[in-house]
């Protein structure tokens, strides 16, 4: 084979090699392309003009305002009583259910520490650690039973004889 060829050759193999290792490129980009296409195509992109982006930016912050709202001792966002314990009380129970659960029931001390133990053995709740004290000095504070009767006490009646044939 002649210097010619052999020069030829060589750079033939030079341009088949380049244009497999782009052709090899194409593929591999083409690859990582198709399950990224959305945010390639966003990027760069707003989705919202600056006064839509100042108009949800405040509706969020009142939405966060509002979720931090206490009337009359009262949590609003979650209707619970708030005090210095609530928002361990509120991470803690309400990151599983709504607060509406523990409002509605009424327990002992005891009561609730039963109920979180039963939580922990067939729900899947973690041990509480440091926490449990707290969260169980809130529920007994403010969710302990209600002493009160099934009605009001009957305070001035008046009676009158219904007549009878």
């Amino acid at each position: 084979m002649s210097d010619k060829n052999k020069i030829i050759t060589s750079t033939l193999w030079s341009m088949l090699n380049s244009l497999l290792l782009l052709i090899i490129f194409i593929i591999v980009a083409l690859v990582l392309y198709i399950p990224l296409s959305t945010y390639i195509n966003e990027w760069g992109s707003s989705k919202y003009t600056q006064k839509e982006l100042a108009e949800l930016t405040a509706e969020r912050l009142s939405e966060y305002k509002s979720s931090n709202e206490v009337v009359d001792g009262i949590h609003v966002a979650t209707g619970m009583v708030y005090d210095k314990n609530f928002n361990t009380v509120k991470a803690t129970c309400t990151s599983c259910h709504s607060s509406k659960l523990i409002i509605q029931n009424r327990a002992t001390r005891d009561g609730w520490k039963d109920m979180i133990v039963w939580m922990q053995e067939t729900q899947g709740l973690p041990e509480l650690g440091k926490l449990e004290p707290i969260v169980l000095d809130y529920l007994a504070k403010h969710y302990a039973p209600e002493k009160i009767g099934r009605r009001a006490k009957l305070e001035i009646v008046e009676w009158y004889n219904l007549e009878s044939d």
